[in-house]
This record gives structure tokens, C-alpha cells and sequence, in this order.
């Protein structure tokens, strides 16, 4: 399953204001609510649950916020951009820049852990996470993780 057949341009933050983790969970829910009938406040509230049970900031200024929501009928990928970082309880305890948010129904477990392969898979290139890091706008993010899932 490729993240370019998920993401859609409405749903990548390329500059997030926010300084916290709810923060960003908050300003993503906003963008990714804009293509599902989910509530931006129910999409905050699930992915703050699954945050309870141990921090979705996996290291290396990355974090994989995710969630399952009955409300929402397709799987959904949301992007976001810090450029200054935030602090996010990260496994290596150091601020987070890069977002992938990842919303699925609530019966699909298998859609699930294969868009969350996807997206670790594409964070492990250096030269990806470099270009992420600099984009200046959400087409250039759309246009680098485009770019890149095709080359998979």
C-alpha cells in the first residue's frame, strides 16, 4: 500500500505552530478532519488515547502519531512540519520535526500495520527525511514523499 495513494494535500502542515505534543495532535487532527467525517476533536482524542499507552515519537526527530476510529471509513495519512521541534516524549528524548499521522477504521489491522511499514521504511533514508526537513511548503512535501513511495 503506498502512502501516495493515502495522502492527500489538505492533510500536510508544513510549518506546525504548535510547541507541544497535543499541540501538534491537535493542529494535524484540524488538517486530516478535512477528508473524513470525523471531528478534528474525536481524531485528537483517539490519537491522544494511543499516546497514553507510550509515546508515538520513535527517535531520530520522528513521530508516527496513529489511531483507529470507527467514524472513519478509508485509511487516512496526515503530514507535519516543525521546523524548530517539539518536545514529544521521544524514545531518545530529543525534540520531534517530522509528523506522519496515520488514522485507520477501526476493523482494519491489517491496512494499518502495512501503512506504518510504509512510512518506517521511507523514514529510514536519510536523503528523504534531508528533503522533508527543508521544504518550505506543503506542494514540496507532497511532491518529495510522492516522488519517493513511487521509487518503492
Amino acid at each position: 500500500m503506498k502512502i501516495s495513494q493515502l495522502l492527500n494535500k489538505n492533510t500536510i502542515v508544513a510549518d506546525l505552530k504548535a510547541s507541544d505534543k497535543k499541540g501538534v495532535i491537535d493542529e494535524l487532527s484540524v488538517a486530516v478532519s478535512t477528508t473524513t467525517s470525523a471531528s478534528a476533536k474525536n481524531i485528537a482524542m483517539v490519537l491522544m488515547e494511543r499516546e497514553q499507552l507510550g509515546s508515538t515519537g520513535i527517535g531520530g526527530g520522528i513521530a508516527i502519531p496513529h489511531g483507529k476510529l470507527d467514524t472513519v471509513k478509508s485509511i487516512r495519512v496526515g503530514f507535519g512540519l516543525s521546523k524548530k521541534g517539539v518536545e514529544y516524549d521521544s524514545l531518545d528524548n530529543k525534540p520531534v520535526h517530522i509528523f506522519f499521522l496515520l488514522l485507520t477504521p477501526e476493523n482494519s489491522a491489517g491496512g494499518h500495520l502495512k501503512v506504518l511499514a510504509q512510512i518506517s521504511k521511507l523514514l529510514k533514508m536519510d536523503q528523504f527525511k534531508k528533503k522533508l526537513l527543508t521544504a518550505e511548503s506543503a506542494d514540496t512535501i507532497y511532491d518529495i514523499i510522492i516522488e519517493q513511495d513511487e521509487d518503492f
